[in-house]
């Protein structure tokens, strides 16, 4: 028990079960000192001070009175760590419950004993009465409840031998206690004595077992503390080679002084100094070995990962790799170059993570970091993750220069599929436009004759009408499929304030139509844009033909251009719906609309002809009380040459 303790004070893991597990251990151990304090007490005294008896009898007490509600406690608390869900309010009233009983055995039975001198040694239970032992053996049938369900459902084969174990252990115990406690079975005194050594033995079983599978197959995430598992088992040999040595020297006083005697049996483990340290060279040789072939393992799962590409994606696979194979409470790794959104999934004390540098100059930098189950990461531990940490930073190299790869492709097959809408649509002009043109021509000429039937004209007016719908939806057709408009000798400039209004201008009488009003605010600054007016023009008229769609009768919309340093900021907002969230990522996509008289390129024209020009494109949607969109261009100034 004292070894568990020790171990669980190192770990020093926030966790319910851990410290119940510290507390179900510490009665334990006042049992087992009052048991032991009160038998050394027999065999020195002939007649044992009442004072050393009654300390023994509380520590037994004690240790004895808190054993069953720590031992149901620590198996809900094991059901909580494994995902075994209850509510609150049912695992608070039932543990409580289970807790009641124990005020009244350690504030009323065990002092009532006290006084009386009459404290049981060889049947403690009997000294607490039959009330104890039937609350005691209820809830040991109600913990054999959850060892048995734990058996069955534990995905490892190891946990599940261990829960048989302590299913095994504790289904003993039930038996035994009845045997002890009820005369009805015809045992006699001396014989349910034994039986409580019986049982008290086998109460030390579970413990022992659970130093085997934590040690060989990382039961309660501690695997990666081994050295912490063997740092506290030397202690303890050595103390109770110590203690050995002390029992020897006073057995040997008759012969030899006592400090020889020890002097002797100390120089003694010199000779064992070379052996051990040829099993501990092995043993660490064996820990790095295996240690390195995890990591040499984990690697090629990583290179492997990162040739699909996708940067996010390897970084999530290593970050729950890293948590599976290394055995850490959560690992996430922070991208710093090239930047990409933070996996960390929760809020946690920086003292509680320990971090890594990933590095590659001039292309990853990045941190690991990690949490440990317990208080720290061990020796090798923490060797492999720097090992690890330059091999992933190749890997994440490797995905970023595959997802630029993958990038340029898919711009190469975009451009070519643009190419090929270019041609299509210099058909398309070819084929229809002449001939729409005459078509026009022909009816305006009709619509100016006299001759005409009124009928008619009315009729014809609607075929002009939809004629020029046509030349419109071919026009931006045209407008999308032609590249960047440059001045001879490369240079691109125009007047802003010169190209807004003007564009503002033609689309003026169809925001009267409508009832709209349109508000134009200008900078008084004129310096050029580094942009051919072709495409600004493009840039404002689809804007504003977006926003007269979708604002109703009443509406606004308000055009605003400033300058600063080295930008320029056009802003475009109106108090329409909005644009759903579910279609925000698609706006821009070439003839995606929603629209059912719509071709889906005016805002990819836009975006086409920022790009072009080295601009920058943002939008909001909704800008206040769920409604508006605000569309914000920054363009390039031209910078006079110093």
């Amino acid at each position: 028990m004292l070894f568990w303790m020790v171990v669980i004070l190192g770990y020093r893991r926030q966790r319910n079960f851990e410290r119940v597990f510290f507390f179900l251990c510490l009665a334990l151990f006042f049992f087992y000192a009052g048991s032991l304090l009160a038998l050394n007490a027999q065999i020195y005294y002939s007649v044992p001070p009442q004072n050393l008896t009654a300390f023994a009898a509380v520590l037994v007490g004690a240790g004895l009175a808190l054993l069953p509600p720590l031992l149901f406690h620590l198996h809900w608390e094991f059901a909580a760590t494994r995902g075994f869900r209850a509510r609150a309010s049912v695992k608070g009233s039932t543990i409580g419950i289970a807790y009641v009983p124990f005020v009244y055995f350690i504030g009323v039975a065990l002092p009532s004993r006290l006084r009386e001198h009459d404290f049981d040694f060889g049947i403690p239970g009997n000294s607490l009465g039959s009330g104890f032992v039937v609350w005691f053996a209820l809830l040991l049938i109600l913990s054999c409840g959850w060892e048995r369900r734990f058996s069955r459902e534990m995905a490892g084969r190891p946990e599940r031998t261990f829960h048989r174990i302590a299913w095994a252990a504790l289904v003993g115990a039930v038996l035994f206690l009845a045997a002890i406690h009820f005369e009805a079975f015809g045992f006699s005194h001396h014989l349910r004595e034994s039986l409580v050594t019986a049982v008290s033995i086998l109460g030390l079983l579970p413990f022992v077992a659970l130093i085997y599978f934590v040690q060989r197959h990382n039961f309660l995430n501690i695997g990666r503390q081994k050295n912490l598992l063997y740092a506290v088992s030397a202690t303890f040999v050595a103390l109770l080679y110590l203690a050995l040595v002390r029992r020897i020297s006073d057995w040997m006083a008759p012969v030899l002084p006592p400090e020889a005697t020890a002097a002797i049996l100390l120089f003694a483990l010199v000779v064992f100094i070379e052996p051990l340290q040829r099993l501990l060279s092995q043993r660490l040789q064996e820990t790095a070995r295996r240690e390195m072939d995890l990591v040499n393992r984990l690697g090629n799962q990583i290179q492997a990962e990162a040739r699909k590409g996708e940067l996010k994606n390897l970084v999530l696979y290593i970050n729950r790799r890293l948590a599976e194979e290394l055995q850490f409470a959560e690992a996430w790794i922070t991208m710093l170059e090239p930047k990409i959104e933070p996996t960390q999934p929760l809020a946690i004390k920086p003292e509680a993570i320990e971090s890594f540098a990933v590095l590659r100059p001039g292309r990853i930098n990045a941190v690991l970091n990690v949490r440990p189950h317990g208080s720290m990461i061990s020796g090798e531990t923490e060797v492999a993750m720097k090992f690890l940490c330059e091999s992933m930073a190749v890997a994440l190299d490797l995905c970023q220069v595959i997802d630029e790869k993958m990038q340029l492709e898919r711009d190469l097959a975009e451009r070519e599929r643009l190419a090929l809408v270019g041609q299509t649509a210099a058909s398309i002009s070819h084929n229809l436009k002449n001939p729409l043109g005459s078509i026009k021509t022909i009816l305006q000429v009709q619509l100016e004759s006299p001759e005409m039937p009124e009928s008619m004209r009315g009729e014809t007016k609607m075929v002009l009408e939809e004629i020029s719908r046509l030349s419109a939806k071919l026009n931006q057709l045209l407008q999308f499929s032609r590249p960047a408009v440059r001045a001879g000798n490369g240079a691109l400039q125009c007047d802003a304030s010169a190209v807004i209004e003007e564009a503002a201008a033609v689309l003026k009488p169809q925001a009267d139509k409508r009832n709209v009003e349109l508000q134009i605010g200008l900078s008084a600054a004129q310096t050029p844009l580094a942009i051919a007016p072709e495409a600004l023009h493009d840039i404002v008229s689809n804007l504003l033909v977006n926003a007269l769609e979708a604002v109703p009768a009443g509406g606004h919309i308000a055009v605003t251009y400033e300058e600063s340093a080295k930008t320029a900021v056009l802003r475009l907002e109106d108090d329409g719906p909005g644009i759903p969230e579910s279609l925000q990522e698609k706006i821009l996509q070439p003839f995606f609309t929603t629209k059912t008289q719509g071709t889906g390129l005016g805002l990819a024209i836009v975006a086409r002809r920022v790009a072009e020009c080295d601009g920058n494109l943002t939008w909001q949607s909704p800008t206040m009380n769920g409604r508006g969109t605000r569309f914000e261009i920054t363009l390039p100034l031209v910078l006079e040459a110093s």
